[in-house]
């Protein structure tokens, strides 16, 4: 069977500190076939001095102003020439430094997304919980496109996609990560459960920060895959379930 190749993408801005774990995590893997990029938005505090400094190691990297992170991820995704693609924003790591073969040996030819979960980490990189423990999403153990009309159930930080049914993200959308994972999916062949932990997710990510732009950011996204009246009722559901998980998790950690 082929060996496919992974194109691991990174995109930074004025995160020097968080990028270095980032790269250490990906140059300590022991698959083969990996291709990095990293696509800076044109730092000034050092990070493009840490690139150049292990640029033979990467096999693509830019420096530029760009409109987003989004933007960014779609830079890179130009540059990728891998059978799968990998997101991997600073911060965040590999779980282990053999990560990517276990993940790739659930790979079949007719195989288009694999995915796992992800431990969330504090800015110490402590293990707080994978994200299903912490969070009121589940991660299915068949995911499929219907899986995301209660919202972002898996990480992009944890799911590979074949490059050549990864979409663009659209811009202007804190969610634009939901939109890409579901397109990608209503694509997918065959989408694999590799019950792996597969990255630390630094917790407190774009949408996290501008919460309430966010939740109507994904509004607009699922109302345009699911329709209005499904996403109506899908809303309702969500709200109920956080309700819930908030009473579950009363005196015990959650994200």
């Amino acid at each position: 069977m082929e060996t496919p190749s992974v194109s691991i993408i990174t995109v930074v801005f004025n995160a020097r500190e968080l990028l270095e774990g980032t790269m250490r995590s990906v140059f300590g893997q022991t698959y083969p076939s990996i291709e990095y990029i990293v696509v800076d938005g044109g730092s000034t505090d050092g990070t493009v001095a840490l690139i150049q400094a292990h640029a033979g190691r990467i096999a693509h990297w830019i420096s530029e102003p760009d409109k987003g992170i989004y933007d960014a991820m779609n830079k890179g995704l130009r540059l990728a020439t891998g059978d799968f693609v990998w997101f991997l924003n600073a911060g965040d790591e590999l779980f282990s430094s053999d990560i990517v073969e276990k993940a790739m040996a659930f790979y079949r030819p007719e195989t288009d997304i694999l995915y796992g979960e992800v431990m969330l980490v504090d800015d110490q990189r402590r293990h707080l919980g994978i994200r299903t423990e912490l969070t009121a999403q589940k991660l299915p153990a068949l995911l499929t496109w219907k899986s995301l009309r209660f919202g972002m159930v898996v990480c992009h930080q944890a799911i590979l996609v074949r490059r050549i049914i990864a979409p663009f993200f659209i811009e202007n959308n804190l969610t634009a990560d939901i939109d890409w994972v579901i397109c990608a999916l209503r694509h997918s062949r065959e989408t694999r459960h590799t019950s792996l932990v597969l990255a630390e997710y630094l917790q407190g990510g774009l949408s996290k920060k501008r919460h309430r732009r966010s939740l109507k950011d994904r509004y607009i996204v699922l109302r345009k895959h699911y329709g209005f009246w499904e996403n109506l009722l899908a809303h309702a559901g969500i709200l109920l379930r956080a309700l819930w998980h908030r009473f579950r998790r009363l005196g015990k950690a959650h994200y």
